[in-house]
């Protein structure tokens, strides 16, 4: 049974993108042209068909995923507002969850991707059109070689956001960095039993570029009760539940300021991160206590 919801699944994912890619693609090319009005009118519209297109995903969850999402905290949400929203990773799932738990209730989700997924297909493209911004990761030992390569993902993250300033968007940040194994784990030594080391660069940056914007930070987390599904898991129905707890919270000072140039600003910025972190793995507890 498992075997034929995939394959349905899979087909509805496959024909529903295909069809919507047409027309936030159309948008991404005609925003090449340099005209502000039209350039901001089409942003606005691939948003839009964006949003009926993980309309439509969510429909075919419900239909061939029999996925009960337990989700608390979503009061206090409006689409008119800048979020930053933070997650912990675990799994290709975590992006269907996340739209599917936040399509229409905040801005379009944007999320900071690897440069390498840009060429995806059809999917990178998608993603090019919606201005989700491409980073590209630098090793510590690549920047001890060239320090000028710290300010390219600034840099691109700076471009990026001014383009979040022109509308509503929830900028989204997997603040660890990479989705969460068992050997990342030992390999990092990460104090935390469920969670990767918390890095700081990514959402330092966009607070950096637009942190007078950004009205609530949403510090998401999820929890798979059965284990870390696949996407394949997911498809074929073996996923009963998913556990997500949504915690909005105000700006805090202590995430405003220059990164790039405060030493003391970074230290302050990791240790509020860390802190948060160290609230999010209580919760992961919390969540396996409760829906044991």
């Amino acid at each position: 049974m498992s075997v034929i919801r995939s394959v349905f699944s899979i087909i509805f994912y496959t024909i529903n993108t295909l069809f919507w890619f047409v027309p936030i693609f159309v948008c991404g090319l005609i925003k090449l042209i340099p005209i502000k009005p039209l350039q901001k009118l089409m942003s606005w519209a691939a948003k839009q068909f964006a949003t009926i297109w993980v309309t439509f995903n969510s429909l075919n969850q419900a239909l061939f995923t029999p996925t009960k999402l337990n989700v608390t905290g979503l009061e206090d949400l409006k689409l008119k507002d800048w979020y930053l929203v933070i997650a912990n990773h675990q799994s290709w799932v975590d992006i269907l969850v996340l739209q599917r738990v936040f399509n229409r209730k905040i801005p379009f989700l944007n999320f900071f991707l690897k440069k390498e997924l840009i060429y995806v297909p059809i999917l990178g493209l998608c993603w090019w059109a919606l201005d989700f911004p491409f980073m590209t990761r630098t090793s510590k030992s690549q920047l001890k070689k060239n320090p000028k390569l710290r300010g390219k993902d600034l840099e691109t993250t700076r471009k990026a956001c001014e383009k979040f300033k022109e509308m509503p968007v929830s900028v989204v940040n997997f603040v660890e960095g990479t989705r969460f194994t068992t050997q990342k784990h030992e390999r990092q030594n990460s104090p935390f039993p469920h969670l990767l080391k918390p890095k700081a660069g990514g959402i330092a940056f966009v607070m950096q570029a637009m942190g007078e914007q950004i009205t609530k930070v949403v510090n998401v987390t999820i929890q798979y009760p059965d284990g870390i599904p696949t996407f394949m898991d997911f498809a074929g129905g073996k996923v009963k539940n998913i556990n997500v707890h949504v915690e909005v919270r105000p700006v805090s000072e202590e995430l405003i300021g220059d990164y790039t140039g405060d030493s003391e600003f970074r230290v302050r910025f990791q240790s509020e991160l860390n802190r948060l972190w160290e609230n999010k793995e209580q919760t992961l507890q919390s969540l396996e206590k409760t829906h044991k």
